[in-house]
C-alpha cells in the first residue's frame, strides 16, 4: 500500500497574511510541517502543493518537494486532487500547512485504519474537556459517530445537544481536519456536487457523508493546535520550546 502525503499551501490568509512563511523555531511554518510529515514511517512520499511562486522558491531553499497547482482551487481538497491524479498511490494524506504539531503519532493510526476495506476516508477527533468553551464555539467543528466510530454528522453547532438540565454525562468531540483518503474515493469527490448541509454549515465533509462515503473517525490523545493568528504562532513556539 503506497501512501502519499500532500500539504496544500495557499499563501494568502485573511486572518494572518502569509502565515505559512512566518518563522517558527528558525524555519518557516510550512517547512516545519513538511519535515514532520516527511519523517512519518508509513508515508512513502510527501509534496507541498501551492499556487505561490514565493512558497515554491522557499521549498527549493529547504529541499522540500513542491509542485505548482492551479490558482483556481477553492479548497485544499481540490488542490490535492490535482496532485493525486499525477501520482501513483493507494492512500492520500491531506495535512494542512498550518499544523506543525502533526506527526507520526497522529498520522500512522490514520494510515493503519485502511486495513479495513470498508473505509473510504479516515479523520481524527479529540475529546473536548469538560466545561470547555469550545463546546459552544461555532468555529470548533464537532463530530458524532456510530458504534464503529464512523461519522454520523459534523457540525458547528453543539452536538449532541443536551436537552435536559440534569447530571447526564455528555462527551463532546472536536473534529481535527486531517484526512486520509483511498485514492478512488478522493477522485470520486471531485465530481460530487455540494449538498444542502454543506452549504448551510460550510463543511465540505458533509458532502461526503451525504453521498454515503464511509468516514472513519479515530480518536487522538495528542495535543494539536493549528496556527490561525499571530497569537497562535507565539503559543505554539512557546509550547515547542518547553516540550
Amino acid at each position: 500500500m503506497k501512501v502519499l502525503a500532500i500539504i496544500p499551501a495557499r499563501l494568502n490568509s485573511t486572518r494572518f497574511p502569509q502565515k505559512l512563511i512566518k518563522n517558527l523555531l528558525g524555519k518557516p511554518i510550512i517547512i516545519n510541517v513538511y519535515e514532520n510529515v516527511k519523517n512519518v514511517s508509513l508515508i512513502d512520499d510527501c509534496y507541498i502543493a501551492t499556487d505561490s511562486e514565493i512558497i515554491l522558491d522557499l521549498c527549493a531553499k529547504y529541499n522540500a518537494k513542491c509542485v505548482m497547482t492551479s490558482p483556481d482551487h477553492i479548497s485544499g481538497t481540490s488542490r490535492i486532487i490535482e496532485v493525486a491524479k499525477k501520482n501513483e498511490a493507494d492512500i492520500i494524506i491531506n495535512v494542512q500547512g498550518d499544523e506543525p504539531l502533526v506527526d507520526e503519532n497522529v498520522l500512522n493510526p490514520l494510515i493503519k485504519a485502511f486495513d479495513d476495506k470498508n473505509i473510504d476516508i479516515a479523520t481524527l477527533k479529540l475529546k473536548i474537556e469538560d466545561n470547555s468553551e469550545l463546546v459552544h464555539d461555532s468555529s470548533t467543528v464537532k463530530v458524532v459517530c456510530d458504534s464503529d466510530d464512523y461519522a454520523l454528522y459534523f457540525s458547528r453547532a453543539t452536538i449532541p445537544f443536551k436537552r435536559d438540565d440534569d447530571d447526564t454525562k455528555v462527551n463532546y468531540y472536536k473534529h481535527i481536519g486531517v484526512y486520509a483518503f483511498r485514492k478512488e474515493a478522493l477522485l470520486k469527490i471531485e465530481n460530487l456536487p455540494a449538498c444542502e448541509y454543506e452549504n448551510i454549515e460550510k463543511l465540505e465533509q458533509l458532502r461526503w457523508l451525504y453521498n454515503k462515503m464511509n468516514i472513519k473517525v479515530i480518536e487522538t490523545k495528542q495535543f494539536l493546535h493549528g496556527i490561525d493568528t499571530k497569537e497562535d504562532l507565539e503559543y505554539i513556539e512557546n509550547y515547542l520550546k518547553n516540550k
